[in-house]
This record gives structure tokens, sequence and C-alpha cells, in this order.
């Protein structure tokens, strides 16, 4: 394929046309930036620049004597939830039990217009009870729309394409998808039962991450949740890296049964707490609150003001009249005690049939790790009537193999089925 352009950006979507169009193939070695730009009359930094373009955007790679290497399109990710009219039984989609949801009626007080306050009175009240306890004393309490939002809008305001963050390994999927979409390198750090190894993070962090993103209670897929231990050590070890942001996922904090650990050092540096409220209230329900330091929420009202100017009130109506109300209050923390106990009673199950999961879990999802891939226990549960996801599409390095399995809304008698046709297809 000819590359044309006398510019970086022309050189670069020259480049980017050609792999869109299939004409450079994942693989291809793109000619060395010497000769190109004697080919195209131009200096050799203008080349090198396209290049680097190409690299953070993830559509080529250095690849040292090799040269420029052709990675391709990303590929189509995975995302939460399941096609629509599944003929199976669906516990792959990751989503909450539909009875266990609060009823949600908008009534709005007033027409809130252009100017208004972005984040409702009563809103602010409700979200600072929540993360006063949590955070520095003098945090900035923004909105966002719902988790993934706010992850996307943290990470454009504090990196730059190419930069490098840590992020657990296996990783929830909206993350990776965003990571992806932004051009973001992830840095894998394993997870156990408590959550983010230290010696783990230790070497994403020597390999220049410039932020972490992590879960605090009910990693997913594996359910993990940080205890006070290695919520500290994660603390000790971050203090010596003033210069990394932390982003801290905590979704799951209305319907949690662990208490939330902070692995946030008070050292000034850049830090967001994210609390969504999908799980508890309704994934339609695009709202999560977001605590962070006053630069980033300078930085995050200026990029909102460009595109979305507020989380709309009507959302805000809606999500505080549930959070006020005792009764719906209480429906919630029911919610929670419900999930938790449809985990443990189907982790009782298997454990009687010889099949161990980890110790302790909590969320929505059951992990069950496996010693090879997947797509054969898969291919045999969806012959058995249930719709499982392969815990490959988890995957940052190392394989992840294992089920994710939602069990949010199983009742005792699906919940032993499940549990002999797990046992059947692992034999």
């Amino acid at each position: 394929m000819k590359i044309t352009g006398n510019s970086a950006e022309a050189i670069f979507d020259s480049i980017r046309e050609g792999i869109g169009s299939g004409h450079l193939a994942a693989g291809s070695v793109l000619p060395p930036v010497r000769d190109l730009a004697d080919r195209l009359g131009v200096n050799r930094n203008t080349v090198a620049a396209a290049y680097k373009r190409l690299d953070a955007a993830g559509l080529a790679s250095t690849a040292g004597r090799r040269g420029t290497v052709v990675r391709g399109l990303p590929a189509t990710m995975a995302r939460e939830g399941s096609a629509p009219g599944l003929a199976l039984h669906d516990l792959a989609g990751g989503n909450p039990d539909p009875r266990c949801l609060p009823s949600l009626r908008v009534a709005a007080t007033s027409s809130r217009l252009y100017g208004v306050e972005t984040v409702d009175p009563r809103m602010q009240r409700l979200a600072r009870a929540s993360l006063d306890a949590d955070c520095p004393p003098g945090y900035a309490l923004e909105l966002s729309h719902g988790a993934v939002d706010g992850i996307e809008r943290l990470l454009s305001a504090w990196l730059l394409p190419g930069d490098r963050i840590a992020v657990e390994d296996p990783c929830f999927l909206g993350s990776l998808n965003v990571l992806g979409a932004a051009g973001h390198v992830p840095l894998p750090v394993a997870v156990d039962t408590h959550g983010m190894q230290v010696e783990s993070l230790r070497q994403a962090l020597d390999a220049g991450a410039r932020a972490v993103l992590l879960t605090p209670r009910a990693h997913n897929p594996t359910g993990a949740s940080l205890d006070a231990k290695r919520a500290r050590a994660l603390r000790q070890l971050l203090a010596g890296y003033p210069q990394v942001a932390v982003l801290i996922d905590d979704h799951y904090a209305l319907l949690s049964q662990q208490s939330y650990h902070s692995v946030l050092p008070m050292d000034g540096r850049r830090w967001a707490l994210l609390r969504s409220l999908s799980k508890a209230l309704g994934p339609d329900l695009r709202v999560a609150w977001l605590a962070c330091d006053g630069q980033t929420a300078v930085r995050l009202r200026l990029r909102l003001a460009a595109g979305t100017g507020w989380v709309s009130h009507l959302l805000q109506d809606a999500a505080s009249s549930v959070l006020e109300s005792v009764q719906q209050r209480a429906k919630v923390a029911a919610a929670g005690e419900r999930y938790q106990q449809r985990l443990q009673g189907l982790q009782a199950l298997l454990q009687a049939r010889g099949l161990p999961t980890p110790m302790p879990m909590e969320g929505l999802n059951l992990w069950l790790p496996l010693p090879a891939d997947s797509t054969p226990q898969v291919l045999a549960l969806a012959a058995r009537g249930w719709h499982v996801r392969g815990g490959e599409v988890f995957a940052v390095s190392a394989p992840a193999h294992g089920l994710r399995i939602t069990c949010a809304a199983l009742g005792p008698p699906q919940q032993r089925r499940l549990a002999d046709d797990l046992a059947a297809v692992m034999r």
C-alpha cells in the first residue's frame, strides 16, 4: 500500500485508512522512519510523530529491530448483558435480580434550566452521608453517568493515550473497554481472595504506571474484597508513589456486606472514589457519586461543559426519592443480604459436589476457576440450558480460565440443578 501525507496527522490518517480497509494487515511492517521520510520528502521527526501516534492509538507497535509493526484494529470487546430473546437461562449478563430493585418514581419539584447547580442539594446530602467517612476532608463531589462513564472521564482528565495504568487481572469488562478505546496501556496486577496483590502492584508501579484502578469490594469477576490488612499494605505501597493517581471503583457499595477499607494515602495526590447506584437501584439509572480532589474536579467540570453539562436532575430526583425512603432503603439492604445468601448457597452446593470456589466472595456473580480454556464447559452448559460467561474475556495478561456465573436471581431449585449440571460437565 502507498502511504501518503506531508504532515504527521496526514501520514497517520493514511496508515489508519490502510489498516481499516485491510490493505495493511496485522503483522505488516511499516517502512523505516528514514525511508518513509525520504520517500515523502518530509522531516524524519514528522514520520516518527505519526508512528508514535499509531502506537498510542494501539494500531501499531515498535518491535525493536523488526521496526514498527501493524497491530490491526482493536478486537470487538465483550460487554455486560446478553442478547435479547436468548433461549437459554441467562447466567452471563451480570444483572441484578429485577425483583430486588426498588420502585423508581420521578417527581420533579420544578424545572431546572441552564446554570443551576449540577448536583442537586438532596443528592449532595445523600452522597456525602455515604462518602464523608471514607474521603479526605474538603473533597469535591461530582456525579457521572454510572461507574464506567466516571472511569472514562477521570482517565481522560488524568492520562494521555499510551499512558500506562495498573489494573486488576482479571479485570471488569467495562474498564477494559474504556482502556482500549482511549489507547491506555493496562499493566496487569494479580488478584487473590483479598483483591490486588501488593508485590504485583509494586511491579506495575515500577514499570511506569501513572494511575491505579482497583475495586475494593465485590471485584468483577472474582468477587474478591479487600480486608483491612491488604488495604493497609496497598496504602503503604502507594504512599511511595505520590505521582500515581488512584481511582477506586466501589461499584457495589450500597449492597455490600463487607466493610470498606481505603487504600488512599492522605498525601494530596490525584484521586477519586466512585460509588455507582446502578447495582442497587437499576442499571438504567445512570448515576454514580464521584468524590475526588479539587484539581481533578476542576478538570472534570471543564470536560463536562464541553459535552454533557450535567447528570440529569430527573435522574437525581429518582435516586434521591429511593434513598430518602425508609421502606426503599430497607429493600436495598435486603437485596444485598439476599444476593450474598444466594451466592453462598451456590458455593455450598458446589463444595458438596467437589467443586470448591474461592472464599470469601461477594457480588452478583460466582467465579469458578478452571485449569484450562472454559469453552468446553460453556458449550456443555449451553447444551443443558445454561448461558454462562467464559472467564477468558476478563483477562489482561494471565489466562483467566474460569466461569463467571451470575447467580443473583437463582432460587434454591435452580441452584441445585445448576450445581448438578456443573458437576456433570466438570467430570
